[in-house]
């Protein structure tokens, strides 16, 4: 019993560092939020590649909640002006991927922050 008594703080360390390790994975790596923006093309600039993406936004976007994120993204083409846009954001890696909604698609929230309706 002794014995165990002097490994319980290496183990609870270990134990600790497991649940941060695994906390820190699931927040900067695997969890992502949707944002919603409208496309307007004056955001645009053209960028030198190297692969496809000729083109980068920078775009207000909002969360379902109508929390306000100014949001970068790279296109390979220009997108429709005033199309929406649903938005997966990751805290490191930003945007991550993209699709067009239809305005009632939107959230109630972000519909009221974007003056829709």
């Amino acid at each position: 019993m002794e014995n165990f008594k002097e490994k319980l703080p290496i183990i609870i360390a270990v134990i600790i560092m497991i649940v941060l390790v695994v906390g820190a994975y699931y927040f900067l790596v695997v969890h992502k939020d949707q944002y919603y923006t409208q496309i307007d093309n004056t955001k645009i600039e053209e960028v030198s590649s190297t692969d496809d993406m000729r083109y980068q936004y920078t775009l207000t976007a909002y969360n379902k909640k109508g929390k306000e994120k100014e949001v970068q993204f790279k296109t390979s083409r220009e997108l429709r002006e005033g199309a929406y846009l649903e938005l997966d954001v990751m805290q490191l890696r930003g945007v991550i991927n993209w699709r067009e909604v239809q305005m009632d698609e939107l959230p109630d929230d972000v519909k009221t922050v974007m003056n829709i309706e």
